[in-house]
């Protein structure tokens, strides 16, 4: 936090924060994309692109259930490394981790009793869900592996630190892309798995990884024993921050899963586009990702060492520069969708139906490309700061009350229900109706989350 006051120094800091999260968040959607690509290139059916999009959608939430401990760890090791308080910072990390250790272990037992009626209730084609179901089969149980990764970078980013959990990505990903398509082919005398293949180099990836990311953990933080000590009053802490961040993140995955849902039982064509499109779409993520991260991270710091006013200023520069990259994203999508949608099927010629139809979707989001950086980047700054049921109340408000009702009266035909007693109005637009009702909840929550972080108080938290 030596940098200057002046706004070329904080420009430098968010930089210096930015890149190399941006770098890893590439490298983290790029496990998607392995697979994606490999089932889009290598495996015939749009079957298999519907099965890969719902274990994205999957491993993409995966994260998001150890959101208590991550971002709890996230706003507490920055608070404490901002006051100069690294006994603090490294009890907050330990008891993050233990607590990301528990739930681990709770969702384990639980998707070993209810894994099959879960993955049943997304309306998948059978072909699609027995994909799915082998896939998952193999990789869950890599779940501890999973957590280690995802609670532990966020660990080293709340003590400023950007360039480990890029490293540990760098290896995820390199190991899953290489042990992917040598398991899915057979190359170098390795057993040619096709589609399993896939599950087991995501696996070995996230494993890796894992050991990666443990290894740093230790040499940055220098744990003693008496910090992996159950610590009642950090575990309070923890939980008055990380909890509503973990009630944001489950609810935003029950709605964006029955999203998914709604998509699915289309049919088979409607859910690859989706897939592909989401796939597509994440790469405007990508800053978004970063600079959230860098906004979280700086407000924490910067509210620690009693800086209000760098603590905002910190968020408003996250934000004006994402919004600015997000619209030229959305932009490019605009002038490329076909060629995306091509390149992840093959070419166009191969696919044709899920190429046009995702090229389609992936134009309807472009224009929620700027409510979208500023969604991201200012809940990103409210979560720092340890605000973290603002987030929660907009983000769940906006998916329930908006996204999921659209998406059924815009993507399905009308629906009668009770013996056609009552008949629930639909559009019939498929897939693209669906996405228009995505495109107006991210515009919506955008603008909703500009007005709350201008004119709310929420540098005034207390953690």
């Amino acid at each position: 936090m030596a940098e200057s006051n002046s706004g070329r120094g904080l420009t430098l800091t968010v930089g210096r924060l930015v890149l190399p999260v941006l770098v890893e968040q590439l490298l983290a959607i790029s496990v998607g994309f392995t697979d994606k690509w490999l089932a889009g290139n290598l495996l015939e059916g749009p079957e298999y692109l519907a099965a890969v999009g719902l274990v994205a959608y999957c491993l993409a939430f995966l994260p998001g259930l150890f959101a208590v401990p991550a971002i709890a760890a996230t706003a507490l090791v920055a608070r404490s490394t901002g006051a100069g308080d690294m006994n603090a910072a490294r009890s907050a990390a330990a008891q993050s981790l233990l607590v990301g250790g528990l739930v681990a272990a709770g969702l384990l037992a639980l998707l070993w009793m209810l894994g099959d009626p879960l993955l049943a209730a997304f309306g998948l084609p059978p072909e699609s869900s027995a994909h799915t179901r082998s896939y998952l089969g193999i990789v869950l149980p890599g779940l501890p592996a999973i957590m280690l990764v995802h609670v532990g970078v966020a660990v080293l980013r709340g003590s400023g630190d950007m360039v480990s959990g890029m490293a540990a990505m760098t290896v995820v990903n390199i190991v899953n892309a290489a042990a992917s398509y040598g398991l899915a082919t057979g190359v170098c005398g390795l057993p040619a798995l096709g589609w399993e293949g896939l599950a087991w180099g995501t696996l070995a990836g996230y494993c890796l990884g894992a050991f990666c990311v443990a290894t740093l953990l230790l040499w940055r933080l220098r744990f003693s024993p008496s910090d992996w000590r159950f610590d009642p009053a950090m575990l309070r802490r923890i939980f008055n921050v990380g909890l509503p961040a973990g009630v944001d993140a489950a609810a935003n995955a029950a709605c964006h899963l029955g999203f998914l849902s709604i998509v699915n039982r289309i049919g088979n064509v409607d859910a690859a586009a989706h897939s592909v499109a989401i796939t597509i779409e994440s790469l405007a993520y990508l800053p978004g990702s970063a600079f959230q991260v860098a906004a979280a991270t700086l407000a924490g710091q910067f509210l620690g060492a009693q800086d209000e006013p760098r603590a905002r200023r910190s968020v408003w520069l996250s934000a004006a520069a994402c919004v600015l990259l997000m619209s030229i994203a959305g932009i490019v999508f605009l002038g490329q969708a076909d060629r995306l949608a091509g390149w992840f099927v093959g070419g166009s010629d191969r696919q044709p139906e899920v190429a046009a139809l995702t090229a389609r979707l992936v134009r309807i989001v472009a224009f929620a490309q700027p409510p979208l950086a500023l969604l991201m980047v200012l809940s990103g700054g409210l979560r720092g700061a340890g605000a973290t049921r603002v987030p929660l109340v907009v983000n769940f408000l906006g998916l329930l009350l908006v996204r999921l009702p659209l998406a059924i009266g815009l993507a399905w035909p009308p629906l009668s229900l009770a013996g056609g007693a009552v008949t629930i109005p639909g559009l019939g637009w498929g897939a693209a109706g669906a996405w228009y009702a995505m495109a107006a909840d991210l515009t919506l929550r955008g603008f909703a989350m500009l007005a709350i972080f201008k004119y709310g108080r929420w540098s005034r938290t207390v953690v």
